[in-house]
């Protein structure tokens, strides 16, 4: 049931004391985690938080990446989506669209290409890997261009980095089936 649908509901909402209205946004908060952290980062903290937050995500991040080496094609595709997912966390929270990208352009220009191959299984990871890590790409680039000139330039250098680190990989040929910039100008 949406709000918007019931009007009188919504009046109903305005019409009730402060004190009640209090309580009922108190509880709703609660059940939704997102939307807690989110007020908490919007009401109480400023933009060293914003920083201390990106800080903690790049070196939660360098700490994964050493240990990506050792994983297979499978294990690293889980702790790449991981590190995504905590990124798509911190955007959700902060509504910070270029902590998003940059963020993103990080981890992606970490995350090295060569694993050691599954001997158990039917599935090859690799190609489930190369195309998560493609799309992952694809989305970054278009939440770049989204971004205000002055911020593009800013963060070329890093995602042009990406691309020719992509086109110089064995992911080339999928980069190009996938049409994907080789530079971004």
């Amino acid at each position: 049931m949406k709000l918007s649908a019931h009007k009188d509901l919504k009046n109903a909402i305005t019409d009730l004391p402060v004190k009640e209205k209090d309580r009922l946004l108190l509880r709703l908060i609660a059940k939704d985690k997102v939307l807690t952290e989110h007020l908490h980062y919007k009401l109480l903290e400023d933009e060293s938080d914003l920083e201390h937050r990106k800080e903690k995500i790049k070196g939660d991040v360098e700490e994964q990446v050493a240990e990506l080496k050792k994983l297979n094609a499978k294990e690293a595709l889980v702790k790449v989506r991981k590190m995504i997912t905590t990124v798509n966390h911190f955007y959700k929270v902060t509504k910070d669209p270029i902590g998003e990208v940059e963020l993103k352009i990080f981890i992606l220009n970490l995350v090295p290409f060569e694993y050691r191959k599954s001997t158990l299984g039917y599935r090859d990871y690799m190609i489930l890997f190369s195309a998560f890590y493609l799309k992952t790409v694809a989305v970054t680039i278009n939440k770049f261009k989204k971004l205000h000139e002055d911020l593009q330039f800013d963060l070329s250098e890093n995602l042009n980095d990406l691309l020719h680190k992509i086109y110089s990989s064995k992911l080339a040929s999928s980069a190009e089936a996938s049409n994907l910039p080789k530079e971004i100008n």
